[in-house]
């Protein structure tokens, strides 16, 4: 256990944190719980490849967090009614498909994709959409939309690069 896990690992914690305080009604403070996560994923990032601190389990739990904590996110804007459920089926299949494939190629042994640039640009547009929807901007769910439209052309990024190196690994 490495300070980079460690800090992914506060992001699950954070989880119930922000569902708390969103469903109490305190959407923007919410926000901000959400914002923290964003922080420590970032430092937990930084840390990691700065000082070589990069294990096997935070390449796995890192995004694992990320994802949990976009489906906590996801569905507590459905259920007040701030995004169309539609947006929220989009998001919830692209991010427990992506969960569900990485546990289940994980355990098989198969290498795992690193986060990349357009992982992390994905974030941070999904942050932005939710920052829009949040102060019920008048083109937050047009954008999200947008944002929901990147996020599979990343996911088929990251399949494609998931195909390489494995296939580069077999080849070994």
């Amino acid at each position: 256990m490495n300070i980079p896990n460690m800090l992914t690992l506060s992001r699950f914690v954070l989880i119930p944190v922000y569902l708390a305080i969103f469903l109490s009604g305190h959407i923007q403070i919410a926000f901000v719980i959400l914002l923290a996560a964003g922080l420590t994923d970032i430092l937990d990032g930084y840390i990691a490849r700065t000082r070589g601190l990069i294990t096997p389990v935070g390449v796995m739990l890192d995004p694992l967090a990320d994802k949990c904590m976009m489906i906590a996110v996801i569905l507590s804007l459905l259920i007040t009614h701030m995004i169309p459920w539609q947006a929220a089926a989009a998001m919830f299949i692209r991010d427990a498909g992506m969960i569900i494939g990485s546990a289940f190629f994980h355990f098989r042994g198969k290498l795992t994709v690193p986060a990349n640039v357009m992982g992390k640009l994905t974030t941070v547009l999904y942050y932005l959409a939710i920052l829009f929807i949040v102060f019920k901007l008048t083109f937050a769910v047009t954008y999200l939309w947008f944002v929901i439209t990147v996020s599979f052309l990343t996911s088929f990024i990251y399949i494609f690069q998931f195909l390489l190196l494995n296939r580069a690994a077999k080849m070994k």
